[in-house]
């Protein structure tokens, strides 16, 4: 929110080509006029952005594909009756970004996922022992952001997360 948009589009031109050449997704925060101008392949609105019906009524947003961040199931219910792709729900456990709020924990996983038809990802405070049970908790995957900006070796962090997360996929042994 405190980058101006000329830098925000000046990170993501070189991202989108990249997304072409290796398949992944760049997903543009809060911005889908950003999203729009450099070919990301989706944006994912929170509550200060347009709501996903508004950003849909964007003649060439119409295929681009959007998230939605929710912090309740009344939330969740408007955005996926507006047409979210995907939901992300949080904060699920205590996070520095909501000093003195506590984590709403997986019972929000279970009824966003009761109240909306949308793969949900889980946010906030979330650490590499926590994706298993979020999985299990009906969660399609994590979103993590403290967890590898503020690791000493990103890389190494990032390894647990996708280490963690395939572990939690995978069938066990039989």
């Amino acid at each position: 929110p405190r980058t101006t948009a000329a830098r925000q589009f000046d990170l993501a031109v070189p991202l989108a080509a990249e997304q072409t050449r290796g398949g992944a997704w760049l997903v543009i925060n809060d911005r889908v006029d950003l999203a729009l101008a450099v070919g990301a392949r989706a944006a994912q609105l929170t509550s200060r952005s347009l709501s996903v019906r508004q950003a849909r009524g964007l003649s060439p947003a119409a295929t681009l594909r959007l998230g939605a961040s929710v912090h309740d199931v009344t939330e969740a219910g408007f955005a996926a009756k507006d047409g979210a792709d995907w939901l992300v729900a949080g904060h699920v456990f205590e996070t520095p970004s909501h000093p003195g709020a506590p984590g709403r924990g997986l019972g929000l996983i279970r009824e966003v996922l009761a109240a909306a038809a949308a793969p949900v990802i889980a946010i906030g405070g979330i650490l590499p022992e926590h994706v298993a049970m979020l999985r299990a908790a009906g969660a399609h995957g994590v979103a993590v952001i403290r967890g590898i900006w503020g690791a000493d070796d990103a890389a190494a962090a990032a390894a647990r997360y996708l280490s963690a997360y395939d572990d939690a996929v995978q069938p066990g042994p039989s």
